[in-house]
């Protein structure tokens, strides 16, 4: 998703098909799993399932376009060199009171086991 781009519950035409919007949605969720990246504009737009509007199906369209061109991106694991100590690293972020409609917090973690991220 576009960084200043914001979804909110008002402003919008009701999206046409919501059957359409939340089968989609619910693939989408499946793609976090090895594109990590896709987690925070998924579930943005997960929150929105009960009462979808044209402006989220326009996100969701975007996140589609996201990964028809980036097909080959995705988690790959590799080992980890033997010479060294297994290392944990863990990093966190947080965005206060950004959510239009509630203000909400939003926050996300990442681990690292070695070079592999093994948590998000």
């Amino acid at each position: 998703m576009t960084a200043n781009y914001k979804l909110t519950k008002v402003g919008s035409n009701l999206f046409s098909d919501s059957s359409l919007y939340r089968s989609v949605v619910g693939a989408l969720q499946y793609t976090t799993v090895t594109r990590p990246e896709l987690s925070i504009a998924v579930n943005k737009v997960c929150q929105f399932m009960a009462n979808p509007m044209d402006s989220h199906w326009t996100a969701i369209k975007r996140i589609l376009r996201y990964l028809k061109g980036s097909i080959h991106h995705g988690l790959h694991f590799k080992a980890a060199p033997s010479s060294q100590p297994f290392t944990i690293k863990a990093l966190c972020d947080a965005d206060w009171a950004l959510d239009p409609d509630d203000r909400r917090s939003t926050s996300g973690v990442v681990i690292y086991f070695g070079p592999n991220l093994v948590s998000w």
